[in-house]
C-alpha cells in the first residue's frame, strides 16, 4: 500500500482541512435548500410560509459555511506578508460572509411578509441584490485567488472548477434578484419564471462546487510547499506548481 502523497502529519492542517469539509457540508446542505425552495411545485404544495421558511434556513447554511471559509483564511484583515493570493482569497471570503448576512436579512423579512400577508410581492428584495452583488464580486475576486492556486495555504481549498462553478451561480443568482425586481406602480415582478429559474439553477452550481471541493478536504489534499511555507513565492511553472484557474 502506497501512502497518500497529500497526507499530513500536522495537526494544525489537519484541523484546517476538516474544518474545510464542514464549510463544504453548509454549502451543500444550503445550495439544497435554495433549490428545493425556488420549485414551483414546492410552493404549490406546501405554502408560500414554508417556502420561505426553506429559504431562511439555506440561508443559515450558507452564512456558517462562509465563516468557516473566513476562519480558514485567517480571521484578521490581510497583513503585511501575505502573498497576493491569500489577500485575494481573504477579501472573496469576507465578501461572500457580508453577502450571506444579506440574504439572511432578506429571507428573513421575506418570511415574516409571507406569514402576514403570503400574497405580498418583493419583500426583502434590496438586501437579496444587495447579497447577489457580494456573491458576484466574491467570486471575481476567488478567481483571481485561484488563478495564483500555488500560493494558498492549501491547493484544494480552491478549485478551477469549483471557482468557476461559483461564478455561474453568483451571475444565476444575480440574474434572480433583476427577475425578482417589483415594477414601480404595480405589484409585478420582471419576471417569475428568471426568479425561480435563477436561483435553482444559481443553488445547482452551488451544491456541484461544495461537492467537488469536499473530496480534497476529506483525502487530505496537497501541502504547502516549502517556499510557500517559508513565505516566499513559489516560481514552479509544472502541473503541481503552476498558477490554475467560483469558493
Amino acid at each position: 500500500m502506497t501512502a497518500d502523497p497529500g497526507a499530513t502529519t500536522d495537526p494544525a492542517l489537519a484541523l484546517r482541512r476538516r474544518k474545510l469539509g464542514r464549510e463544504s457540508w453548509g454549502f451543500a446542505i444550503g445550495s439544497v435548500c435554495f433549490f428545493i425552495g425556488a420549485l414551483p411545485w414546492y410552493v404549490a404544495m406546501t405554502s408560500a410560509v414554508f417556502a420561505n421558511a426553506t429559504f431562511a434556513i439555506g440561508a443559515v447554511f450558507f452564512t456558517l459555511a462562509a465563516g468557516i471559509q473566513l476562519a480558514l483564511t485567517g480571521r484578521r484583515f490581510p497583513y503585511r506578508g501575505m502573498t497576493p493570493a491569500d489577500v485575494l482569497d481573504w477579501w472573496s471570503a469576507a465578501v461572500q460572509f457580508v453577502g450571506t448576512l444579506f440574504f439572511n436579512l432578506s429571507t428573513i423579512q421575506a418570511l415574516s411578509w409571507a406569514i402576514r400577508d403570503p400574497d405580498t410581492v418583493g419583500a426583502g428584495w434590496r438586501p437579496d441584490a444587495w447579497g447577489s452583488i457580494c456573491f458576484l464580486v466574491s467570486s471575481g475576486l476567488a478567481l483571481g485567488a485561484v488563478s495564483r492556486r500555488h500560493e494558498l495555504w492549501d491547493i484544494r481549498a480552491r478549485t478551477p472548477l469549483a471557482t468557476w462553478l461559483n461564478m455561474a451561480g453568483s451571475v444565476l443568482f444575480g440574474i434572480s434578484a433583476i427577475g425578482a425586481y417589483v415594477i414601480p406602480g404595480s405589484d409585478e415582478i420582471v419576471s417569475l419564471f428568471w426568479t425561480n429559474l435563477g436561483t435553482a439553477l444559481g443553488a445547482l452550481g452551488f451544491f456541484l462546487a461544495a461537492v467537488i471541493t469536499r473530496p480534497g478536504a476529506t483525502r487530505g489534499g496537497a501541502p504547502r510547499s516549502p517556499e510557500r511555507s517559508s513565505g516566499r513565492r513559489a516560481s514552479s511553472s509544472d502541473g503541481s506548481g503552476a498558477p490554475h484557474h467560483p469558493a
